[in-house]
């Protein structure tokens, strides 16, 4: 096997062990086989097209090619011209399965399913671009090292849909791999000078062992490895954690008593949950509490404000406890009832989050669930989710008076810094609105009831599940002037207005009261999801407030006391807000592709129905255009790579040079004539070979130059060419005479009758670089650097290869046509 196709088949093995990294969040893993079979076929073609030889912009283009045939073999067939060729119909199948994929990946836990065929595609196509990357990198360009690049992003995919929860297995799986590439390249490459590196010569009957500098660059990989894996486990004060460390993530992958949620945004389908035709019982509830107005299921709190999105904190997680702490800022002088509520939820209800009446003092469920402390929610684990459950909570109905509310003390520092956090981002007019609401407002309680009533009573907004949810930092704004919009919109504007008042405030999302059947349960449909806001009080805790009209129950600490007060009536929604749930299932409509993204059905505010969503961009859309960026900037790097390559190639020939036998002088003494004889053919390999060397060094100081701005004139003579190049450059003193020194080198080795060998040539040409670069202005230094005039050659030597490859089929087919009949052809 020569030494370019064991480097392809490294390429190939190196991609495939960092895919495995993808293993955990797919089940089952039975399409990394599948995985590695269109891999090397990818990677046999340019195996195959670089043997032809073909130019290496046309073996990628080959193997492009061929990956996307295969693609829409495996995807594509039926809609495909002849089964694998890709037209119209083809492509719009891709786009249609890439919608599925990023929607499917809104919905499932991890693992997510293999069946569905976007997953695959997303996973399949990914990989096959990666190995794209890594086999041009690493084979067709012989640049091992960026080749690492593609294998971090798949890893890093990898690692960020698991939430760093990644096992460390997979990154020892990933790290040898990319370690066996680099030193397949090294060793390839150090093959290619002979037996120069060789420390002792070769024994007959010995076996053949790896040269020093392969075994040192084995045991360097090794320790270097060991480094990254060890340090991050020590315990020191900066590293949390570490590499290995395992994040036991409460969704999706790890278990035991730690980690971080990664969960998805229960508020992903919420408003076409809304707006379906016939509700559909989600739940179904029996209490012993004798007022249900208040029982409102909650499934997790939105806390995190970035001034575009709402959406959960990563926290940390603990195993479920028999008995839940007291809630945080609950005083005992707050009147409270414990309630007790059994739910069963629906068999097509599916959903991360446990949803249970706030707050909960303990919960009885079986299968795999998780508690998070400070927002006293259970989540589920390696795909648990709540679909045919049912379970037992119990919760305290708390009940504050409007006078414990207005009386309670200011938040403590670090709730007031984490909650009342508003970015620089959201408009002057949020604010500004804010104080003009609570103006005659004397506590956070007045301003909090302001407020509400403002959004549900007074402030002549309407309630509709038709407006858009978006994102976007003048969101905020647009409702304010628009007065449309659902219980998103409402609890969103009231928690950022509040937290511009100083008030500790966050959103909870779940279900409002659901209704009353004649055997005394209670129906929860899913027209009954909901968003309210809750705002922390001293003394009681997260309180919750309603300011979306039409929805839910106003809290009865925040009606007022008296009769006969002035509120005007609550205007009436545009759009009915549901019928009683029914139990029978209907046709289920989720959110769209585009809206299903967590920051486009999460967004902070309703954009204007004229606008578009405005929505973040899905992870998988940032991976293509983060790995488009990269290969972008590879091309544009490619001069300066090139030149890299080819200087440290052509120095490298100065020490050969420097060390070939001198070329003169009789033949071997001491022996026959016909010793001496054998012996001159020796000496002529000898003389040509140091004369290339020589040669390339003195290619290298012309190259330089041009770089630096003194271009290459080829009729001169060296010594000439030398003067020449000391003159425009402004060259002195030793620098001068390192040109000069080359150009007698050179003519040594092409006009005189016995040359002899020149040590310290590379020295000569870095001391004339310098020399260059010292004189040079920066804009030049920038060019030589990464434009350098020389890498045009690369294009010269693209179209000599190319000249010489129609001129050896020319003659083949001239030697196929004209060759006598009967011949055969070796």
């Amino acid at each position: 096997m020569s030494g370019r196709a064991r480097l392809a088949l490294f390429a190939w093995a190196a991609t495939v062990m960092a895919s495995c990294a993808l293993l955990p969040l797919v089940d089952p893993a039975t399409w990394i086989l599948q995985a590695a079979i269109l891999l090397a076929i990818q990677s046999g073609v340019g195996a195959a097209a670089r043997r032809v030889p073909l130019a290496r912009p046309l073996t990628v283009a080959a193997q492009a090619l061929v990956t996307l045939l295969l693609l829409t073999l495996v995807f594509a067939g039926r809609q495909a011209v002849a089964g694998f060729l890709p037209g119209p119909q083809a492509l719009q199948h891709f786009s249609d399965l890439l919608r599925q994929g990023s929607d499917d990946i809104a919905r499932y836990a991890i693992p997510a399913p293999l069946e569905s065929d976007g997953i695959r595609l997303m996973l399949l196509g990914g990989v096959m671009v990666i190995g794209l990357l890594v086999d041009t990198l690493a084979v067709t360009y012989r640049s091992a090292a960026p080749a690492g690049l593609p294998l971090l992003a798949l890893y890093s995919v990898a690692a960020g849909l698991s939430d760093g929860g990644m096992s460390w297995l997979w990154f020892l799986v990933a790290a040898a791999g990319y370690l066996m590439l680099l030193l397949a390249e090294g060793r390839e490459r150090l093959s290619q000078w002979g037996r120069v590196f060789g420390g002792t010569p070769h024994v007959p009957g010995a076996p053949d062992g790896p040269l020093a500098p392969v075994r040192t660059g084995r045991r360097i990989g090794a320790v270097a490895l060991g480094i990254a894996l060890v340090v991050p486990l020590l315990p020191l004060p900066a590293i949390q954690g570490g590499l290995l460390a395992d994040a036991r993530a409460g969704v999706g992958s790890g278990s035991g008593g730690g980690g971080t949620i990664s969960a998805v945004n229960p508020l992903v389908s919420l408003r076409d949950s809304l707006n379906q035709d016939e509700d559909r019982t989600a739940m179904v509830l029996r209490t012993d509490s004798d007022d249900i107005s208040g029982l409102y299921l909650r499934i997790v709190s939105l806390d995190d404000f970035d001034g575009t999105t709402w959406k959960p904190a990563k926290r940390h997680i603990t195993e479920v406890p028999e008995e839940f702490p007291s809630p945080a800022g609950l005083g005992a002088d707050v009147r409270r009832a414990q309630i007790t509520t059994r739910v069963s939820a629906a068999d097509w209800y599916a959903q991360d989050w446990l949803p249970m009446p706030y707050p909960p003092s303990g919960v009885t469920v079986g299968g795999k669930w998780r508690y998070e402390p400070v927002g006293m929610t259970l989540v589920g684990d390696h795909g648990q989710t709540t679909r045919g459950e049912t379970y037992e909570v119990r919760s305290l109905d708390v009940r504050p008076t409007a006078r414990q509310l207005a009386s309670a003390p200011q938040a403590p520092e670090p709730i007031r810094q984490e909650y009342t956090r508003v970015p620089g981002s959201v408009p002057s007019v949020v604010a500004r609105t804010a104080r003009r609401i609570t103006r005659n407002a004397t506590s956070d309680y007045d301003k909090a009831v302001a407020l509400q009533d403002y959004f549900a009573l007074t402030g002549g907004f309407q309630y509709d599940t038709q407006v858009e949810v978006g994102s976007g930092p003048d969101a905020i704004a647009r409702f304010l002037k628009d007065k449309q919009g659902f219980c998103v919109h409402f609890s969103f504007a009231m928690a950022a207005m509040a937290r511009t008042l100083g008030i500790p405030a966050r959103v909870a999302v779940g279900f409002a009261p659901g209704t009353v059947q004649s055997d005394g349960s209670v129906a929860v449909g899913v027209k009954d999801a909901h968003a309210w806001p809750e705002l922390y009080f001293e003394g009681v805790g997260w309180t919750r407030f309603e300011p979306t009209p039409t929805r839910g129950t106003t809290p009865s600490y925040t009606q007022p006391d008296s009769p006969g007060n002035n509120i005007p009536e609550a205007p009436q929604a545009t759009r009915s807000a549901g019928t009683a749930p029914s139990a029978a299932p209907s046709a289920s409509t989720s959110c769209s592709v585009q809206a299903k993204k967590l920051d486009e059905c999460a967004g902070a505010l309703p954009l204007n129905p004229t606008q578009g969503s405005g929505g973040s961009t899905p992870w998988w859309a940032i991976t293509t255009w983060t790995l488009l960026g990269l290969a972008a900037l590879s091309v544009l790097l490619l001069p300066m790579l090139w030149r890299v390559r080819r200087r440290a190639l052509r120095l490298a020939s100065a020490q050969h040079a420097a060390g070939a036998p001198a070329a003169s002088g009789p033949g071997r003494k001491g022996g026959a004539e016909g010793l001496e004889v054998t012996a001159e053919p020796a000496r002529l390999a000898a003389q040509q070979a140091a004369a290339g060397h020589v040669l390339a060094v003195w290619r290298e100081l012309i190259d330089t130059a041009w770089d630096y701005g003194i271009p290459p004139d080829d009729a001169l003579t060296p010594r000439k060419a030398a003067a020449r190049i000391v003159r425009l450059g402004e060259l002195e003193g030793p620098a001068a005479a390192s040109v000069h020194r080359v150009a007698g080198a050179v003519e040594q080795v092409l006009y005189a009758p016995r040359p002899r060998a020149e040590a310290g040539l590379a020295d000569d040409v870095r001391r004339m670089r310098a020399a260059l670069r010292a004189k040079a202005d920066r804009r030049t230094r920038l060019r030589a650097l990464v434009a350098p005039r020389s890498a045009v050659r690369a294009l010269w030597d693209l179209s000599a290869r190319w000249t010489a490859l129609r001129s050896r089929w020319s003659l083949r087919w001239t030697h196929l046509l004209h060759r006598p009949s009967g011949q055969r052809t070796g």
